[in-house]
This record gives C-alpha cells, sequence and structure tokens, in this order.
C-alpha cells in the first residue's frame, strides 16, 4: 500500500522543488487575478452596461492572448528541452522564434481589429433576447476599448517571449516583481481615469483601458532590464540579437511542425470558448455580465492550476531533455495528483464563497444570481478542470502536439460548442442548467486523458539530432 502510494505523492524535498518554483508564479497570478477582480469592480461601477461592454472587449482579445501563447508553446517545448541538456545556443534560436512569431501574429491582429472591430462586437449584442434594449452604449463601450488597448499588444507579446524563456531557465521571480509593479500601476490609474481623481479626467471605460497599456509598457521595460543587466544568469541571452534571423533551418522545420498544432489547437479553443459565450449571451445580457463576474473570479480561484501547468510544462520537459524518460513520468503523476487533491480544496472555498463575491459588484439582483450560480458550478467542476490542465501540458510537454490538438480544441468544437449551440438554440432550458450540462460534459474529456497518460505514448526527447548551430534558415 505505501509503496503504490508513493507513485502519487513524493517526497519532501520533492514538493519543496515544487513549491520553490510555483509560489512566485502563484504570487504573480494571485495578485494579477486579485486587481484584476478590483478592476472589474472599479468598471462594474459605471453600470451593467459597461461592465458587459468591457467583458465583450476582452472575450475577443482572448483570442489573440492564446494565439500568441500557442504559437509560443512549441518553441518552449523546445526550449525547456534545450535547458535540460545545456544547449544555451538552442534557447536562443527558441526565443527568436517566439518574438518574429508574436509581431506577425500582432501586425495580423490589429489590423483585424481596426476594420472588423465592430463586426465582432455585434456577435455578442445582435439577438433576441436583447430585443428592445439599447445595446448602443455597450458597443462604444467595447470599440472605445478596443481602439485603446491595441496600443499594450507589442508589451504582451514580448513580455510573454521573456517571461516563458526565463521559465524555461527556472526563473519565476523576476516576472512576479514585474508582474506585481505593473499591478499597482494599473490599479492606481484606473482609480485615477475611471473617476478622476487627483485633477485626472474621469475617462470611464477609456481610462481603464489606457491605465492597462500603461501597466503592460512597465512591467516589459521591467523584464527586459533586469534580463539584459543579468545576461550572465541568463544564458540566452548573450548574442540573442546578433545574427537574429540566423536559425537553424532543421530547427525552424522542426518547431513549424510541432507548432502549427497548437497555433492551431490555441486559436480553435479560444474560438470554442468564444462561440460557447456566444451561444450563452442568447439568453440576455446579463448572462453576459454573470459570465464577466465568473470569469473573473475563475482567475483568482485556477491561479495553483495554472502554475502547476507551468510546473509540468518545465521539470518534465526538462527531464525528457536529459533523457530521464522514467523520471519524467513520476514528477508528472506527482504533479497531478498534487493539482487535483488542491483544487478538491479550492473548489470548496468557491463555492463557500459564491454568494460573497457577486454582492461586491454594482449590478442587477439577476445578475448576481446568476454569477453565483456560475461560480458554484465552477467550483464543483474545479479538480476535473485541473486534471484536464494537468493533462494537456503533459502530452504537450513531450511534443505530442498534434494529440495535444485533438484533446484540446477538437473535444472542445465536438463537444461543449455542439452542445451549448443545441442546447441554446433547440431547446426551452433555463441558461442555469445549460451551464451545469456543459460545464459538465468535461468528464468526457477526463475519460480520454487518463489511458493516454497511463500509457506513456508521450514521453519523448524531442531535441536529440538537432544541430541548434546558427545556419541561416
Amino acid at each position: 500500500m505505501k509503496q503504490r502510494l508513493g507513485k502519487y505523492f513524493g517526497t519532501r524535498a520533492f514538493y519543496r522543488m515544487v513549491i520553490a518554483l510555483i509560489i512566485p508564479m502563484i504570487v504573480q497570478q494571485g495578485v494579477t487575478s486579485f486587481v484584476n477582480l478590483l478592476d472589474n469592480i472599479m468598471v462594474g461601477a459605471l453600470g451593467t452596461a459597461a461592465m458587459s461592454g468591457v467583458a465583450i472587449a476582452n472575450q475577443l482579445f482572448f483570442v489573440y492572448n492564446m494565439i500568441i501563447f500557442g504559437g509560443m508553446s512549441a518553441a518552449s517545448i523546445f526550449g525547456a528541452q534545450y535547458f535540460g541538456s545545456g544547449d544555451y545556443e538552442g534557447m536562443r534560436c527558441t526565443t527568436r522564434i517566439k518574438l518574429i512569431f508574436g509581431l506577425l501574429i500582432t501586425v495580423v491582429v490589429t489590423l483585424i481589429f481596426v476594420y472588423a472591430g465592430k463586426d465582432l462586437a455585434l456577435l455578442f449584442l445582435d439577438n433576441q433576447a436583447n430585443s428592445g434594449v439599447d445595446t448602443t452604449y455597450i458597443l462604444d463601450c467595447t470599440l472605445s476599448y478596443i481602439r485603446i488597448i491595441l496600443w499594450g499588444l507589442p508589451p504582451f507579446f514580448i513580455v510573454q517571449c521573456y517571461s516563458g524563456t526565463l521559465r524555461e531557465c527556472g526563473e519565476t521571480v523576476i516576472s512576479m516583481i514585474a508582474s506585481v509593479c505593473a499591478i499597482v500601476v494599473n490599479l492606481v490609474f484606473n482609480w485615477l481615469l475611471i473617476f478622476g481623481k487627483l485633477g485626472f479626467p474621469a475617462l470611464g471605460v477609456r481610462g481603464a483601458a489606457i491605465a492597462t497599456v500603461l501597466a503592460r509598457y512597465v512591467e516589459l521595460a521591467i523584464i527586459l532590464i533586469y534580463t539584459h543587466a543579468k545576461a550572465k544568469k541568463f544564458p540566452f541571452v548573450p548574442g540573442l540579437y546578433r545574427n537574429f534571423f540566423r536559425i537553424p533551418a532543421s530547427l525552424v522545420g522542426r518547431v513549424v511542425v510541432k507548432g502549427w498544432p497548437l497555433l492551431i489547437n490555441e486559436a480553435l479553443w479560444s474560438f470554442g470558448t468564444t462561440f460557447i459565450n456566444r451561444y450563452y449571451s442568447t439568453h440576455g445580457l446579463n448572462v453576459v455580465a454573470a459570465l464577466n463576474i465568473q470569469s473573473t473570479a475563475w482567475q483568482l480561484f485556477s491561479i495553483i492550476m495554472m502554475a502547476s501547468g507551468n510546473a509540468v510544462s518545465i521539470l518534465v520537459g526538462q527531464k525528457l531533455g536529459a533523457g530521464e524518460i522514467e523520471e519524467a513520468k513520476d514528477v508528472d503523476r506527482k504533479l497531478l495528483c498534487f493539482t487535483v487533491l488542491s483544487h478538491i480544496v479550492i473548489g470548496a472555498i468557491a463555492i463557500a464563497l459564491s454568494g460573497l463575491v457577486p454582492r461586491m459588484y454594482n449590478t442587477e439582483q439577476d445578475v448576481r444570481d446568476l454569477a453565483q450560480w456560475f461560480l458554484i458550478v465552477m467550483g464543483m467542476t474545479l479538480p476535473i478542470h485541473s486534471y484536464i490542465h494537468g493533462a494537456y501540458f503533459t502530452i504537450r510537454s513531450g511534443g505530442r502536439t498534434f494529440v495535444t490538438m485533438l484533446f484540446d480544441s477538437v473535444y472542445t468544437w465536438c463537444i461543449p460548442v455542439i452542445l451549448s449551440w443545441l442546447l441554446c438554440s433547440y431547446t426551452s432550458l433555463s441558461i442555469f442548467a445549460i451551464y451545469f450540462i456543459v460545464q459538465f460534459s468535461d468528464l468526457i474529456k477526463v475519460g480520454i486523458a487518463v489511458p493516454m497518460l497511463r500509457s506513456g505514448f508521450w514521453a519523448k526527447n524531442i531535441i536529440s539530432g538537432i544541430d541548434s548551430k546558427p545556419n541561416q534558415a
């Protein structure tokens, strides 16, 4: 019995290592999520319409965020394994690939928002449930927010690139510090610019967007200055921008092969999530507002989940890169057990607080009631989603990116998206019942993940045989 439990529970030294790695990420994400909650409350003070407008804009930007994440993830898989094998030239090349990709996507997305932002926003507003509701002000809030936030996309993708590469090196503290500083800037300027305090103009939704952009540039400045000032500490930095476009063709090819499924996956998954929320919105704008409250609380209650996923990516990836396949499986099994057990407790806390969080918002009672129900269901499903999240990073860490795409986005479109469409369009079920059914449909995904992880097919070293010396791509 003790030997069997030892497969799922690590030693004290193991947990000390894991905690040392994830605590900075937990603090960073925790502070970010808490301030996002305060941010939402401040915007919510302007009324449900303003809050809904910002929520729609953020849902659209969520797609961009996920595409950036997906595209950079492939290079990060190689980066973690390069660090595990001590190949720092390989890390430089993967960092360059991330920067080039981020720039290209940001240019394309900016053009889409400039020329089609209004049409995208109207997807959430043009439906029968909103007939009789004046959506002009909501649309104006959405478009005003989008136009300003576009200026914050360049620092966002650069920070994602640098923070990801630093995590591959095991460095998580500076990202935490930069994030906390940015959050303070965001919070202060939200207060000044949303409400017009200390002589500043009261800009409402536009003030919230300006504060977010300022915070992103502060975060970028801190990370860039620290990383390049400590170049000796981070072996990928020296020579990073020398011969910037000279990347080994073999590495580019491997990253593209491994990367296109991840890029498509994050795009499809984020579009799928957006479509699910769009179908929910057919039950009225009060649902949009309630989902905004739930999603903000989700960020707060899922911080350990996100940090544990990164821990899987880093620790398992490093073991695979060093050729320690069985050790990688062992670490992964113990990390998944840790995250599921912790989220049983966190889920119970979320349920206990489900009535308190919505009361912090200046909104209608029906919105609060909806949000409370969404939070209860969220708490019930947190252990399920924590396992799925860990499984995603496990499969991805070994370079099984096509399977990752099937497991994540293809599943999302085949089950939750279709389910939400059918239930919202062809049944008279309440939004309470629909949300419950769609969320618990992820039990099917758990049933798929368990045998896949047990098989060990994902545990592969993917960097052997790649020349990381900079020949022309």
